[in-house]
């Protein structure tokens, strides 16, 4: 159980040949293969912008994002102090 024999891929074939018909699976099999190539360049362009970020400036970057999250969250319970006295 877990490995794709020739049985399997022959009949998820038929299945797929029957629900979409033989004039859209190529259409079908360009858009899947569109789609993986997109998420795969976008996984590549996260790894290479994390690379090109020396170890410095993402911990900046990281305390940056901190105080802002920190800030923000004081004054959500500024406004719900507020909004409870009033």
């Amino acid at each position: 159980m877990g490995e794709f024999s020739l049985s399997h891929i022959l009949l998820l074939t038929l299945v797929l040949l029957i629900f979409f018909g033989p004039s859209r699976l190529p259409a079908l099999g360009q858009s899947i293969g569109k789609a993986i190539r997109g998420f795969k360049q976008g996984l590549n362009e996260i790894d290479t912008d994390a690379k090109d970020v020396g170890p410095q400036q993402q911990l900046n970057q990281n305390q940056q994002g901190m105080n802002q999250n920190q800030q923000q969250n004081a004054q959500q319970t500024q406004n719900t102090n507020n909004n409870q006295k009033g």
